[in-house]
């Protein structure tokens, strides 16, 4: 789509309702490019799978979009704005869990929770029930499976209610049963407007959520697929959109 000489990207993609708008970015770690010329937008409401090999550029671009890291040339726009200045609408899920061991899931989401002072967060008992676990269990986190951890971290991200969740392979070390669970949890929050950006390396796991598949090759979008409506989005009552690279 071409802009007016007077429309800026961030009228332009606010205009439009896009959650994100990603226009020709690219990311430098001094001579080694670990993105090259991506762009994509975003809408509210779908899941968008980053599929890639380990060091095509999904975790940077994940980060770019969380505001975490600056694309070295290109724009990027998230709600219209720097991702930087939407972070408060923004849900970040890593590799790591982020999580205190030693203190029990409630615990650990009573005190993320005191990091957000005058926001209107997410009850921590909510937040666990919204996961699945119970907010009573008194078992500490370094006694939980991995598909609980993973669980109790998607917890932590949901406390501020974000519109947009970035999760960087939410099925890492899940075994089939714990992947399956994942998936029907994020098929709820897909509803709603709310947009999902997930990498992983199981493609296969994240099929019934994807609206569309992104693969990434050194750095570049080698392809952009639709996902599985008739075995997938159709399951959880969705429809495709039609994204603009």
């Amino acid at each position: 789509m071409q802009n007016s000489p007077t429309t800026t990207p961030e009228a332009s993609a606010a205009r439009e309702g896009l959650t994100a708008r990603i226009s020709q970015v690219s990311k430098l770690f001094g001579s080694f490019a670990a993105l090259r010329q991506v762009s994509a937008d975003l809408e509210p409401g779908r899941c968008y799978v980053l599929i890639g090999e380990n060091g095509a550029g999904k975790s940077t671009l994940l980060r770019i979009l969380a505001g975490l890291l600056r694309p070295s040339f290109g724009k990027i726009t998230v709600f219209g704005q720097e991702p930087h200045d939407a972070r408060g609408r923004i849900g970040y899920m890593s590799h790591a869990p982020m999580l205190y061991d030693e203190l029990t899931a409630q615990e650990n989401l009573r005190y993320f929770a005191s990091l957000y002072p005058g926001r209107n967060c997410l009850a921590p008992a909510e937040a666990l029930r919204q996961v699945g676990l119970d907010p009573n269990l008194t078992r500490t986190l370094g006694q939980y499976s991995q598909g609980m951890r993973q669980r109790a971290s998607l917890a932590r991200v949901l406390l501020s209610a974000p519109e947009l969740l970035l999760l960087d392979e939410p099925f890492s070390n899940m075994d089939m049963e714990s992947a399956r669970q994942m998936v029907e949890l994020l098929a709820q929050f897909r509803h709603g407007s709310r947009t999902i950006v997930l990498t992983t390396h199981q493609r296969e796991q994240a099929a019934p959520i994807a609206d569309w598949v992104l693969t990434l090759r050194a750095g570049r979008v080698a392809s952009l697929e639709p996902g599985s409506p008739a075995t997938g989005l159709r399951r959880w009552g969705g429809e495709s959109g039609s994204p603009t690279l």
